[in-house]
């Protein structure tokens, strides 16, 4: 391979060319983003003007110095069944999830599943390149919308497989709330006594808030929060200004609901671009030849082999982020309090260890440091001095306080990769806390998961969090690519906003058009059948409409179906059941400790 490009590289593609074609909904996500990073194409991308095609997408990207670099991006195995994003949500358990707060199965009105493959799929190009300036071998790369759909509930599944049951009842319910003068919104508070405050304040049933604290405390976790129906009645009872004022007064956030269309206008008054990560190069520092080059690194070991990430990462989104790049190859080093994390106690367990935590964080090591102390973060330093990434998701400013900002690191390393993953990335002003349902709130993602006719209401499902965590992993990628081109460090910074952005991109499309940017009354909604429910694909739903399955098992009702050409699949109801679910063969394991473990996103041969 001849030696990469270097010369005034200003973002990690420029000067290579890419082709890509496939299903349209992966394709326009993967080609939306390689242009963001500079790359260019000398037409549009190649889709199949069907959503419900299975045919294999390819994307190559040329030039620049590499040998080409291929990725296949697919719906599923075509023996599957599972040919669009109807049936990878139906088959994956993403419906289940995301209707646990209806109490049945309901399909995302939005694309998630392929949004996240179209990531994956950039992901994987990008961990080729870097792969290849660090002395490596051309690879090729496969990824699944359905591989996807099972890292997006791998918590989930992680929780139904372990040991114990879980903390809080899986039972429908869950904001947002309504006001007197009908006003929908979601509250947020990490503090119990703050929830008492504000509502005591709005005078509702002192055993109403006290027994709706823990599905409250928990919902991120359970994907739902059945509480008191009285405090659902406190909420009508007052105006949303009151609610405000209340809310304001006892430290708790509450957010109104705000439509597409209003996001749609901010966006274009926006002059950042449309990209979901920002990327800086550092004016100084160059590489060094631990950080530089491993020559013939082992192909098993992963594009990023040989290379290290010290992770700060709390909840969901930054260990999301450090968790794929330990599966692309890195050593993750995990930086917890004294004690370590606190999340590792939380239930369900798998041999003592919380099932959801193995989720995210198997395979780290981790090293405990009290950044409180002024020793301890002089050890932080001294790691950050030999690692590749610093990947934090601290709140807001805490890095600066600290003495732990990239500026700060840049002086014991220059060639890091400093990674921040945010809520809001400072570009809303007066943005509630940046919690994953208050910036589903915030930013339209209520209603565009729900199609016309239903009121809006963020997903109970971690939607921005895990997207925004397969975003983080990309800005590190390209940041990591980036500084092998250039010999310099980078800032990279992403954020729930991005995730957000990326995930309507299609809504707001329309709704910047002027048209409505909902999809249709009952669109994706699965249909019962006499011993479960069955999902057709996108373009089929009309005519599966027409037929009467209700008295057929879900078997039967499959087969008449399928007698008809038409296409649909299983809903997954127990995702217990994946383990056994010939849809998904051989793909689901169970780790060290017992716990269940989805397979890596990609394949690279």
């Amino acid at each position: 391979m001849a030696s990469p490009a270097t010369t005034q590289t200003v973002r990690p593609l420029d000067t290579l060319r890419f082709d890509t074609s496939g299903p349209p909904q992966i394709t326009s996500v993967i080609a939306d983003h390689l242009r963001l990073l500079g790359a260019r194409t000398d037409r549009p991308a190649q889709g199949d003007a069907s959503a419900g095609t299975a045919t294999p997408g390819g994307t190559t990207l040329m030039g620049g110095g590499f040998d080409p670099a291929h990725a296949t991006a697919t719906w599923a195995d075509p023996l599957s069944g599972l040919a669009d994003e109807a049936t990878v949500q139906a088959a994956t358990g993403i419906m289940a999830v995301h209707g646990r707060r209806d109490g049945s199965p309901r399909g995302l009105a939005v694309d998630y599943a392929a949004t996240a493959t179209g990531v994956l799929a950039v992901q994987g190009l990008l961990a080729a390149l870097v792969g290849q300036a660090r002395g490596g071998a051309a690879r090729a790369l496969t990824t699944s919308a359905d591989r996807a759909g099972l890292l997006a509930v791998s918590q989930y599944l992680a929780a139904a497989g372990a040991d114990e049951g879980e903390a809080a009842e899986l039972a429908a319910g869950g904001p947002p709330f309504t006001s007197a003068d009908g006003v929908l919104f979601e509250l947020e508070t990490l503090d119990p006594g703050a929830w008492a405050a504000f509502w005591k304040a709005l005078e509702a049933p002192a055993e109403a808030l006290r027994a709706g604290w823990r599905p409250f405390q928990f919902r991120y976790a359970t994907a739902c929060a059945p509480f008191p129906a009285a405090l659902h009645l406190t909420a009508r009872s007052h105006t949303w200004e009151r609610i405000r004022r209340a809310a304001a007064a006892y430290g708790t956030e509450v957010c109104a609901l705000h439509p597409l269309a209003e996001r749609a206008a901010e966006r274009a008054a926006e002059h950042d671009g449309a990209a979901p990560w920002s990327l800086s190069r550092s004016a100084t520092g160059r590489l060094t030849a631990r950080s530089a080059r491993l020559p013939g690194a082992a192909p098993s070991g992963g594009p990023l082999a040989g290379l290290t990430v010290l992770e700060a990462g709390r909840r969901i989104q930054a260990p999301l982020a450090a968790h794929l790049l330990g599966r692309l190859g890195a050593d993750v080093i995990r930086i917890e309090p004294p004690g370590g994390d606190p999340l590792r106690g939380m239930p369900p367990a798998c041999s003592g260890i919380s099932a959801r935590w193995l989720a995210l964080n198997r395979g780290k090591r981790a090293v405990e440091i009290d950044i409180k102390q002024e020793a301890d973060r002089r050890r932080l330093r001294e790691l950050a001095a030999g690692a590749d990434v610093f990947l934090h998701n601290w709140a807001p400013g805490k890095a600066a306080e600290l003495g732990l900002d990239s500026g700060d690191l840049a002086r014991v390393n220059p060639a890091l990769v400093y990674a921040y993953t945010s809520g809001w990335a400072d570009r809303i002003e007066h943005a509630p806390m940046g919690t994953d349902f208050m910036v589903q709130a915030r930013t339209g993602v209520g209603e565009a998961v729900r199609p016309e006719g239903e009121a809006p209401a963020p997903s109970l499902m971690t939607l921005l969090d895990v997207l925004g965590g397969l975003l983080g992993a990309e800005a590190v990628l390209a940041g990591l690519l980036l500084r092998e081109r250039t010999g310099h460090g980078v800032r990279v910074d992403s954020s729930l906003l991005g995730a957000a952005d990326t995930l309507t991109a299609p809504a707001l499309r329309r709704a910047a058009r002027g048209e409505n940017p909902r999809r249709p009354a009952g669109f994706r909604l699965p249909r019962p059948t006499a011993d479960g429910w069955i999902a057709p694909a996108d373009a089929d739903a009309g005519a599966v409409a027409a037929h009467d399955l209700g008295g057929l098992s879900t078997a039967e009702a499959l087969a008449r179906l399928h007698e008809h050409g038409l296409t649909a699949t299983a809903v997954t109801t127990e995702l217990s059941d994946l383990h056994h679910d010939p849809r998904f063969a051989g793909s689901i394991s169970r780790d060290a400790h017992g716990a269940p473990a989805v397979p890596d996103p990609w394949s690279f041969a």
